[in-house]
């Protein structure tokens, strides 16, 4: 199985006319993603590619049927994209958009929370979300992903996503779903989410966490882990020699004496039960090791 996608996911992009939203839209597609429509104001009647364009995404949906939006637009456009799809009955929108205010993130966040609570968002300023054979949504490259599971991985990097689901498909380790969730102060998705999805799928056997300095994500992550979670769990935290005060990289990688550092986050994890490991590479061959230990 898989989580949050799957093979009857319908998907729009907004801003599919866009340079971006044309060809991660396009190429999700090609992946085997069922996109039926963009919507893009003012662009009705048009198509991308044989893609129909629509004013709004109620329009979209009432056309289309569909449940999924991929948003595809600049920071000043997207939070209203965000709540144009929600307010459409969209149960999914995944928004690789960065650069959003954290303020605007926040104020997103809490009109989802409380008025849409059905309505999942993945993101902001993330790669988006693969399962393998199913379902791409997003600017994550099908082709170092590998179908047929067991693993499932969450990551707050887009990068070290890319080189987590490498390192098991060179291994012949394949994954049940891959999710970016973004490494903004407020993701409309947390570890915690994906990670009480992952241990009840049935087809995902563990998981792989990848983290990184800054904010408590990863500590609230290790709390549910040592609670809830059955099944075992690698993780590696990016940032061990980031200074303190600085930030590193996303808007949320940043630390302030020993809150956020990567050595209080690996050693939560560690007292959870997880492995950690000191890089990818090596993250990869635990997980390898686990799998065939199962």
């Amino acid at each position: 199985m898989s989580i949050f996608v799957d093979e009857n996911t319908k998907v729009i992009v907004q801003g599919i006319t866009g340079s971006q939203g044309r060809f991660h839209g396009l190429r999700n597609r090609d992946y085997g993603t069922k996109v039926l429509a963009g919507v893009t104001p003012g662009k009705a009647g048009t198509d991308v590619d044989g893609v129909p364009v629509f004013d709004t995404v109620v329009d979209a949906v009432d056309k289309t049927g569909a449940d999924t939006s991929f948003v595809v637009v600049p920071p000043k456009f997207a939070p209203d994209a965000i709540l144009e799809a929600a307010k459409a009955g969209i149960r999914l929108i995944v928004c690789i958009t960065e650069g959003i205010p954290a303020q605007d993130e926040a104020k997103v966040y809490n009109i989802l929370v409380n008025d849409y609570p059905n309505t999942r968002l993945i993101g902001p300023n993330c790669p988006g979300i693969i399962s393998p054979g199913k379902c791409n949504i997003g600017i994550t490259s099908g082709d170092i992903a590998l179908e047929g599971g067991p693993v499932g991985i969450v990551s707050r990097s887009g990068t070290l996503t890319y080189q987590a689901l490498h390192e098991l498909s060179m291994q012949g380790v394949g994954q049940t779903t891959c999710v970016g969730i973004g490494g903004d102060p407020v993701p409309g998705t947390s570890f915690i989410d994906c990670l009480s999805e992952f241990e009840k799928d049935p087809q995902t056997k563990a998981v792989m966490m990848i983290g990184e300095i800054g904010g408590d994500a990863e500590e609230r992550a290790a709390e549910f882990i040592a609670k809830e979670m059955s099944k075992p769990v690698v993780a590696y935290i990016a940032g061990v020699t980031a200074p303190a005060g600085k930030k590193m990289g996303h808007a949320g990688a940043i630390i302030s004496g020993s809150s956020g550092t990567a050595q209080a986050k690996m050693e939560a994890l560690e007292k959870a039960g997880v492995q950690v490991a000191p890089n990818p590479t090596v993250a990869g061959e635990l997980m390898v090791q686990v799998v065939k230990a199962l």
